[in-house]
């Protein structure tokens, strides 16, 4: 055996993330570990690695006993490890951040052209000069793969390591990881998403609340089954009701605005409509202006003439974050530690992030109405957390995200505007994410939702849109899209669409002349805004979360 686990137990103040654990990884063996959010995944995979020390239990390694101290000694012994909150520096570049986990033998320069032949080797392109908090979550998410496989593991642990991939992008990871089974490493796979699992993996181990429920071989289960035993149920199926849309609640007008550095995206001529009781859906590749978009839609980059952002017909392009949320935006980033969510502090006063009626004259806070709202959003999206005061950086990722999705859902808005909502959230709770969304869509909300998951916005979306190279599509209803046209939009290729597009007069249908730049992402702008009022509250470090 490769890895072998006999009775792992981790305690925390208000959980067992882990109770007593047995699991078992033959060489070339690409094992699954599924559960859901908080059953105890990441914490064990911690243990492995040796980011987490267990209460109890042991662990054999090629047949030896091991006892893992710290990563380094995990990566001494050939263990490799990407994590789903990334452990990168912002500050440094991206060749700086791996020559931090290899061998110091090796120079930068070494580092930096093993990483440029590795990317193209594996098509996760990626400029290892550039700073890291100029990319993208998918462009972070290549880099943590990358520094993973110079490594040449043994065993490799992957943390939902397709959250933010494209399937283009998956395709090609999957060509990588049976390529290593091949060659003899182990794999250890979590992710939520059934049909890779059943696609990639040749043993299964399911958790539940922390324990091992049982085993299985994912390639004779089916989605059902899988998320059966994950869950005890299968997810309840959405109900999509056509509903004509009302006024326009969102107005973008050919917005132009240039990169503030020069690794950003010019956006240029967007144009959009998002109107009440309709979800709109944005496809792309990462880092082709998505990142630049939601900032300007945020309120969090103010130079767009006042005129080229309309928000309930009021002009909106020079205003901030605050005067937005007043006129009823609210906004989900698609990072959540550092930006969705204060990480050393607790849930109920990380709503005061984006909500402030808890907030009396003079800036005093009432605590008890926060902890209410917080004890109010946990119950309902179904948080497992160790109450209200539990601090964001102690809940496992998945349940993070409910808890800032359901956030600005309970705020009521009239436009709300989701990036990545279902990123590394179980079956169950995403189908519940998805029918909030619609919910707040039927009782006459604005929802704009920017994702890399298609199957997400085709099952939410009542028009589509591709951004590709910082250029907007043309919108088409969902009904008449098909994954084959997004997936080539996607490419940057449209105009003279084979599919009807809608007569929504504010959309542009330029074509893109070449395909989007995937080396090129986010701008670093927003390096500098923090505070209540942008939401940008700090760094994003990956912290432990016990489940």
């Amino acid at each position: 055996m490769r890895l072998q686990l006999a009775g792992i137990t981790k305690r925390y103040p208000a959980v067992v993330a882990n109770d007593g654990v047995s699991l078992a990884v033959r060489p070339g063996e690409i094992h699954a570990v599924l559960g859901e959010n908080g059953a105890g995944k990441s914490t064990l995979m911690k243990i492995i690695y040796g980011a987490v020390k267990p209460d109890e239990g042991g662990m054999l390694f090629d047949g030896q006993p091991a006892h893992i101290r710290n990563p380094q000694e995990a990566r001494q012994l050939g263990i490799a490890m990407v994590f789903q909150h990334f452990s990168l520096f912002d500050t440094l570049t991206v060749a700086q951040n791996v020559w931090l986990g290899l061998d110091k033998r090796m120079s930068l320069q070494q580092v930096t052209q093993s990483i440029t032949a590795k990317a193209g080797e594996y098509g996760l392109d990626i400029d290892p000069t550039r700073p890291v908090h100029t990319l993208s979550v998918g462009e972070m998410q290549r880099v943590e793969i990358i520094r993973a496989l110079l490594t040449n593991p043994r065993l490799l642990i992957l943390d939902e390591p397709t959250s933010v991939l494209t399937p283009q992008a998956v395709d090609k990871l999957f060509a990588v990881l049976r390529k290593l089974a091949d060659e003899g490493c182990s794999i250890l796979y979590i992710s939520h998403k059934l049909h890779e699992i059943r696609a990639l993996c040749t043993a299964c181990t399911v958790m539940r609340a922390g324990k091992v429920t049982g085993e299985c071989d994912p390639r004779q289960e089916s989605n059902a089954s899988l998320s059966r035993l994950m869950i005890g149920a299968e997810p309840p199926a959405l109900r999509h009701h056509a509903r004509q849309p009302g006024d326009a609640v969102l107005r973008v007008r050919d917005l132009d605005l240039p990169r503030e550095d020069q690794f950003g995206i010019d956006l240029e001529g967007v144009s959009l409509e998002v109107r009440a009781g309709e979800v709109v859906g944005i496809a792309g590749v990462s880092g082709n202006g998505q990142r630049e978009l939601l900032y300007a839609l945020s309120g969090e980059d103010r130079r767009a003439a006042p005129r080229t952002i309309e928000l309930l017909g009021k002009p909106v392009g020079r205003t901030g974050p605050a005067q937005r949320r007043r006129l009823g935006l609210h906004f989900v980033p698609e990072e959540r530690l550092g930006r969705g969510a204060v990480p050393m502090l607790g849930l109920a006063h990380n709503l005061l992030l984006t909500r402030t009626d808890a907030v009396k004259a003079g800036g005093w806070i009432r605590v008890a109405q926060l902890r209410r709202q917080a004890t109010d959003i946990i119950a309902r999206f179904n948080v497992k957390a160790g109450g209200s005061d539990a601090m964001a950086k102690s809940l496992s990722g998945g349940n993070l995200q409910k808890f800032i999705v359901g956030r600005e859902i309970d705020a009521n808005p009239k436009l709300l505007i989701v990036s990545q909502p279902t990123w590394g959230v179980d079956v169950g709770a995403a189908a519940q994410i998805r029918a909030e969304i619609l919910a707040l869509r039927d009782a006459g909300c604005a929802v704009l939702v920017v994702s890399e998951e298609l199957e997400e916005l085709f099952e939410i979306s009542d028009r589509l849109h591709v951004i590709a190279k910082g250029r907007l599509s043309l919108s088409v209803p969902r009904a008449d899209a098909t994954v084959a046209q997004i997936g080539e939009w996607m490419s940057g290729l449209w105009g003279n669409p084979s599919v009807r597009a809608d007569a929504d007069p504010s959309v542009r249908a330029e074509p893109v002349e070449a395909g989007p730049s995937t080396g090129s992402g986010r701008t670093g702008a927003d390096a500098g805004r923090t505070g209540v009022a942008s939401g940008r509250t700090g760094v994003g470090a990956a912290g432990e979360q016990p489940c």
